[in-house]
């Protein structure tokens, strides 16, 4: 969440003389900003501030509770099952807890874009080492189903096999930001190289997994609890699609080869329109079996839910990049113009739907109990 309030920093605060909003640009911004401007650059700092926390803060407990789950029982269980793939969020929690940091540097830390290019090599160590991460537990979770051949399709009736697309899309997005920032020929080339084999194998598993989830669900039906799945494809489509935007920046800069800008709309459009039909049809499914009024609004409980805040999150960002990329940068809306806020009303709308939900769900599910407990509950 702490990403959708940079977002708007980055594509509303002017910094001509670097890629991202820094930490230099905002102090320039104040100085000139009107207070209407200023109070609102506040107000998105603090949500990237008390976002982050959060998120740091879970990530601290999620590794202290997931080092206790694995003394038990429940998740040598879980290894040996098809629910294995749930054990990808391990690797998708500290690829987005990279990005958090990278944020945090360049909003807060002044300077820091002098020695960024230093930084760069040390960041995409950190994304190798993290897909590494995950494509160890792929090789184990679908090396074991191919070699028995004991995968159930009929009880993979939802999206949670998808986690796996979700995981390697949000390494290669982070592989991808030093191909757009970099002026360094080779960090970009690397960068380039090392992102395109995250996003084929994002892609490959996607698609696997897509098909067998939905063969699944139109066997069996839904698995309501998972519900939220549905939705997945939204965020990965928006990794997608900022992976392939930094690339044609790498592109400029390593091959001397401009991508045209209306090619950046044709991009942008495609790929928010497939995730605005994907969330309507999440949207219809969900609303016939009752999950948003029972497990948001209700009393029952799921920690799946959570996965309602990711499509929040991912669709907020990517309308950015469609209204500034795909629109304003090709000269179809003029910024700050009446048109430019109407569209940004949406923006705004979705990230406020996603906060509260978010705080909903921190409200029932959020009971900090130990993993071992939670084990027994669910033997």
């Amino acid at each position: 969440m702490a990403i959708t309030f940079f977002i708007w920093l980055n594509f509303l605060v002017p910094h001509p003389n670097t890629p991202i909003i820094t930490f230099d640009g905002i102090a320039a911004f104040l100085g000139t900003a009107s207070l209407t401007a200023q109070a609102l650059l506040f107000l998105a700092l603090f949500g990237i501030i008390f976002f982050a926390v959060r998120h740091l803060r879970l990530v601290a407990w999620n590794l202290r509770e997931y080092g206790r789950f694995k003394q038990t029982k429940a998740y040598a269980t879980l290894r040996e099952g098809q629910g294995a793939m749930a054990l990808m969020a391990l690797p998708l929690m500290l690829a987005m807890t990279v990005n958090v940091f990278f944020v945090l540097g360049a909003v807060f830390v002044p300077g820091l874009w002098n020695v960024v290019e230093y930084l760069f090599p040390f960041a995409m160590t950190a994304f190798v080492l993290i897909g590494a991460l995950a494509l160890r537990i792929l090789f184990d979770t679908f090396g074991k189903a191919l070699v028995s051949g004991k995968f159930e399709c009929a009880r993979n009736n939802s999206l949670s096999q998808f986690l796996a697309a979700f995981t390697f899309s949000m390494v290669a997005v982070g592989m991808a930001a030093p191909a757009a920032m970099s002026k360094t020929t080779l960090t970009v080339t690397i960068s380039m190289f090392g992102s395109l084999f995250f996003l084929g194998a994002a892609v490959l598993l996607g698609l696997i997994t897509l098909v067998l989830g939905f063969r699944g669900m139109l066997t069996n039906g839904l698995a309501v609890d998972a519900a939220p799945s549905l939705w997945m494809p939204i965020p990965v489509l928006t990794l997608l699609g900022i992976t392939l935007v930094r690339l044609s920046h790498g592109i400029d800069t390593a091959f001397h080869f401009h991508i045209p800008q209306p090619l950046i709309f044709m991009l942008t459009a495609s790929v928010l329109g497939l995730q605005l039909l994907i969330g309507l049809l999440g949207y219809s499914v969900m609303n016939k079996v009752g999950y948003l009024r029972d497990f948001v609004w209700g009393e029952r409980n799921s920690p799946g839910s959570y996965g309602l805040i990711c499509p929040a999150v991912a669709l907020a960002v990517f309308g950015m990049f469609f209204i500034h990329p795909g629109l304003a940068q090709n000269g179809l809306v003029e910024r700050f113009s009446a048109v430019h806020i109407a569209l940004l009303v949406p923006v705004a709308l979705v990230q406020v739907l996603g906060i509260v939900t978010m705080l909903r769900l921190d409200s029932k599910l959020m009971r900090m109990q130990p993993a071992t407990e939670r084990a027994v509950a669910t033997a």
